[in-house]
């Protein structure tokens, strides 16, 4: 975590990470899809390549003009190990790939739990901001703008966090998602490691 960030109370559990890189190189899609396996090419269906590496466990979507997006890791550094993994089997197929190559964190999502049965109608009748439609999907979705993330609320007290970039984006969220429940008279207990 970040010097100077306080971590929240709550206990995280990252479910997806999502990075993205560009080698700013051509690539032809038609090469790799017939020298790497585990890859899939349907270019009327997708313009990109999947490639799903097995260790660690990810998808990524690769592009002619050398950008990636890798998905599906449970860290930030497994999603840097795939990606690593992902452009090394780039440059066994031939393509003379950078040695240096930025890797950005586009999106985290995580999960967190606190103790209580919720009233979403009644949050959402006294939040700003908040959006529940219970007939199109059964969580409310509470969105602020420092860290820029959206949140799902659901009647069993588990929350999504979504659109954070790192951990300590996460717990900043979550703390100011805590004092606004609290500010409208919600009890907010965060579980413990499930």
């Amino acid at each position: 975590m970040a010097k100077g960030v306080k971590a929240s109370q709550f206990t995280i559990k990252i479910e997806n990470v999502v990075a993205f890189t560009s080698l700013n190189i051509n690539i032809s899609l038609n090469k790799l899809v017939n020298t790497v396996e585990n890859t899939e090419y349907e270019p009327e269906q997708f313009p990109g390549l999947v490639y799903r590496p097995t260790n660690p466990r990810s998808a990524a979507l690769i592009f002619s003009s050398g950008k990636i997006v890798c998905t599906g890791t449970k860290s930030i550094d497994m999603a840097k190990e795939a990606m690593k993994k992902v452009v090394g089997k780039i440059k066994e197929s031939g393509f003379k790939v950078p040695d240096k190559y930025p890797i950005q964190v586009e999106n985290i999502v995580a999960s967190a739990r606190i103790e209580a049965k919720l009233n979403l109608e009644d949050i959402a009748f006294s939040l700003e901001n908040a959006e529940y439609e219970p007939e199109q999907f059964p969580g409310l979705v509470y969105r602020i703008s420092d860290p820029r993330v959206a949140f799902l609320l659901f009647r069993s007290g588990k929350i999504i966090c979504t659109g954070a970039q790192s951990e300590a984006d996460i717990h900043e969220a979550l703390g100011k998602f805590k004092a606004k429940l609290e500010s409208i008279g919600v009890k907010v207990k965060p579980m413990v490691a499930e």
